[in-house]
């Protein structure tokens, strides 16, 4: 698929399609005779990986390790694992930090349904 399309597809922008494959977060690109970008569905496979990974907050330095860990072979899956397991728990840790500030959100909410009239200048709750 050309550039355009897998951009359609993962909701990335054909630029940050180019800058993951300068940084070698993609695997090579074969290009036609006219230089255009074909890839493949283990790219758009990649993509949805990292895109998942990027949305948890994972930096682009471990995205890279982890790609370069797949790109070495079979040999890292333990490195590998233990990459994901560490990015695991800081998903995990931001999840009850969010949580927690759901809470208070909650609450803050609860304290206007229970008061309809506030003052405007302030806020007291």
């Amino acid at each position: 698929m050309k550039i355009g399309t897998l951009a359609k597809r993962t909701g990335l922008t054909a630029h940050t399609l180019r800058y993951y494959e300068r940084l070698g977060l993609l695997p090579h690109v074969h290009r036609d005779a006219s230089g255009q970008r074909h890839y493949d569905e283990a790219t758009l496979n990649r993509i949805d990986f990292l895109s998942k990974m990027r949305t948890t907050g994972m930096p682009l330095r471990d995205m890279l390790r982890y790609v370069e860990l797949v790109a070495a072979g079979s040999a890292t899956e333990d490195q590998r694992r233990m990459l994901l397991e560490d990015h695991r728990e800081n998903v995990r840790a931001r999840l009850t930090e969010l949580q927690n500030c759901l809470l208070v959100l909650d609450k803050k909410i609860s304290g206007y349904c229970s008061h309809p009239t506030h003052d405007k200048t302030g806020d007291s709750k």
